[in-house]
């Protein structure tokens, strides 16, 4: 039977992204909403078949809808998803899944007494060609055993896309560790093989918006799991001349190569997205990986029909979520 699902929070343009994977997967977008009109008529613009007269209450209340997906404003993620999975709906929303330890476990007990899920969509690695290809090498021995990650967020704060207010509001968005580098953390787990990690530093810093009291436009991390180690770094110091919105880049060591992601943009000339280079024993590679296909809303949508894992654990969501917030209240504030 088609999943269908209902889109509830449409504050953060990552809702676009995953309404359209997951219809690509196969699954029915039947309704969508949002308290603030512009929101609601963006999005209905872009998916005119959903329904858009009904606000969440009734959707909550529809039987016939199985999954509830989100980019609400941040504080109010887990509110939202906690509704859901009390009323019976899976719910998949875009990070961050929390800003705060008590939303997190009050998720973690509402999840545990129903078995809904909560999961959070780490589309860096998700939604992005050329990490699901270095997953792919990295666990197929392609590099040894991954010792270091060292991950990099950069973003534009101001150009193409207008910031609404809350973006700047601490309390709302979180923080630029529990924000940014949650994608980060993600990547780490994931290509280390750790279950958590420790936090041995964090900073955050406001650089450069000195009118935005509380702003974070600067975060610094430090990992370390059980054997390796990884440094992130997030930023909304990306300059107006760049021909992106960030030039975000993963570094994977290994005990036998090392791997190089460049998401986003190849500042050496090539075109396009999703160039990634490889050395090993063999030698040096570039592997053009737009085409790796995503598995991930697939998987997704098995793994809601049949009660498996395959795509990500509820585990795995809680420990990234629980480290970004713990890194994002022992940060030390850099004053400049």
């Amino acid at each position: 039977m088609k999943s269908r699902f209902a889109a509830i929070g449409l504050a953060h343009g990552h809702i676009f992204d995953m309404t359209r994977r997951l219809q690509d997967a196969g699954a029915e977008l039947v309704a969508c909403w949002d308290d603030d009109p512009v929101n609601l008529a963006a999005f209905a613009r872009a998916y005119p078949s959903a329904d858009t007269t009904r606000a969440v209450d009734a959707l909550l209340e529809d039987r016939t809808i199985d999954l509830i997906v989100s980019a609400a404003i941040h504080d109010e993620r887990a509110a939202l998803g906690i509704r859901a999975i009390q009323h019976d709906k899976d719910f998949l929303c875009t990070k961050p899944g929390f800003t705060a330890l008590e939303q997190l476990e009050e998720v973690r007990r509402v999840q545990a007494e129903t078995g809904r899920r909560y999961i959070v969509y780490f589309g860096e690695r998700f939604g992005n060609p050329a990490t699901v290809r270095a997953s792919e090498l990295v666990h197929s021995g392609a590099i040894g055993r991954v010792v270091h990650t060292a991950g990099f967020g950069p973003h534009r704060l101001f150009g193409r896309v207008e910031r609404p207010a809350w973006v700047f509001q601490r309390a709302r968005y979180g923080g630029i560790l529990n924000d940014l580098a949650s994608h980060q953390i993600d990547q780490f787990l994931h290509f280390t093989g750790n279950a958590t990690a420790e936090i041995v530093a964090a900073t955050v810093a406001n650089h450069h918006h000195p009118q935005f009291a509380g702003f974070e436009d600067y975060g610094e991390l430090l990992l370390r799991g059980e054997a390796a180690t990884g440094f992130i770094r997030v930023d909304w110091l990306s300059p107006a001349g760049l021909n992106t919105w960030g030039d975000v880049r993963l570094f994977l060591l290994g005990t036998q190569g090392y791997i190089e992601v460049r998401k986003t943009w190849d500042i050496q000339g090539r075109a396009g997205t999703d160039h990634l280079f490889l050395v090993d024993g063999d030698g040096e590679c570039y592997i053009d990986a737009a085409q790796t296909p995503l598995p991930f809303m697939t998987d997704f949508l098995n793994d809601l029909r049949d009660r498996t894992e395959r795509a990500v654990t509820q585990s795995h969501v809680l420990a990234v979520s629980k480290l970004a917030l713990r890194a994002q209240m022992q940060a030390q504030w850099l004053h400049t």
